[in-house]
């Protein structure tokens, strides 16, 4: 087994547009620095406002890739490797193919995958290049059990992980959001303006709760792509006249600095793998509402660490609301038990010394 002082990895991401899996890529990223001899994170295809999280012992690149197969982006990949040494790819995401090229032409560095997406195990059909491109993975992360069972059966990989997310209390963000709305009641939903995020549930049930009228107010942290998933929300606000009460922030960097100021934190996705939102909520003491999708479940348990409703329940959402807004204390005890588990159950440490054993595990 290699010592972690001769492990020399990059997490390979497509892009630093916030979200789910960027964020992780950089958290893991941030938390190998001093734990293995290199720690680096290569951006394939789009720049974003995570790159101001990178701790600056990171080695970063940016390849700019054009295309699926783009050579000079794959020659500045291989570049970056051979100079830092790298022997260790940790690829999120769709980011595996690069990860696949650049192996058939470096064959001694090691790949392992990282698998975000939770509603892979709905559907058989598919992802034909993943079954294919699996034999040269040395293991695979899976953020939930479910994604582990179906590595499993349909990879031809030998060694399958489940990876917790987990998230850091330091950051190194610069606080530029100031949320509208009074302080102690603000709701926020950090979630990208997209499927199957389910904003229009939120919007709606905020809407019937009328808890807007006593000074509640809903505030929409993601990217929004001025889409149609957009204006149908955008449309619903004006013709509700929510424009008091619900505001879209659009993509902001400063996750911690915002959750710094809202009192209760919402995601009521029609299916999720395990998202760090909810890890990020507890961390800042929030009142949490979930669906019960994905790995949700694990982490808040209704009415003893959060909200835990049905997918797709406009009415238990709506009774969720009403409680947030009327049941203080209650709330605050629910807010501190989620805070508690979050700090016991997932500390970077623990996961960061998992990852670099699996990393150890196939040097054997």
């Amino acid at each position: 087994m290699a010592s972690p002082k001769e492990i020399r990895v990059i997490q390979l991401i497509d892009s630093l547009e916030p979200g789910g899996a960027e964020r992780m890529a950089v958290t893991i990223a941030n938390g190998l620095v001093g734990e293995v001899a290199f720690s680096g994170l290569v951006v394939t295809r789009l720049e974003g406002g995570l790159r101001n999280t990178i701790n600056q012992k990171v080695g970063y690149a940016f390849v700019n890739k054009k295309k699926a197969i783009d050579f000079t982006a794959l020659f500045r990949l291989r570049n970056f490797i051979k100079i830092n040494e790298v022997n260790t790819i940790h690829a999120h995401g769709s980011s595996y193919f690069f990860a696949i090229l650049l192996k058939l032409t470096m064959p001694s560095v090691r790949i392992f995958w990282h698998d975000h997406f939770g509603n892979r195990v709905k559907s058989d059909d598919g992802y034909f290049l993943l079954r294919l491109f699996s034999v040269f993975f040395s293991g695979v992360f899976t953020v939930n059990e479910a994604l582990k069972d179906w590595a499993q059966k349909k990879l031809s990989v030998k060694y399958v992980a489940f990876l917790s997310n987990f998230t850091s209390e330091s950051t190194n963000e610069t606080s530029v959001t100031i949320l509208k709305g009074t302080p102690d009641k603000r709701i926020v939903f950090l979630a990208n303006l997209h499927h199957p995020k389910n904003h229009i549930l939120a919007l709606q049930s905020f809407l019937v709760s009328q808890i807007a009228n006593e000074g509640w107010t809903l505030h929409l942290i993601g990217k929004d792509k001025q889409d149609d998933y957009s204006r149908e929300l955008k449309e619903f606000v004006k013709r509700n006249d929510l424009q008091e009460s619900v505001f879209i922030y659009g993509s902001c960097t400063d996750v911690k600095s915002i959750l710094k100021q809202a009192k209760v934190g919402i995601l009521v996705s029609s299916y999720e793998g395990f998202p760090v939102t909810l890890l990020e909520y507890g961390m800042a003491e929030l009142i949490v509402i979930s669906t019960d999708v994905g790995y949700c479940s694990t982490i808040i348990q209704n009415e003893v660490t959060g909200y835990l409703i049905a997918s797709d329940n406009e009415a238990q959402l709506q009774s969720a609301f009403i409680k947030v807004a009327n049941e203080s204390h209650k709330n605050a005890t629910l807010a501190e038990n989620l805070n508690t588990f979050v700090k016991i159950n997932y500390s970077p440490e623990k996961v960061i010394q998992k990852i670099i054993a699996v990393y150890q595990k196939k040097y054997e």
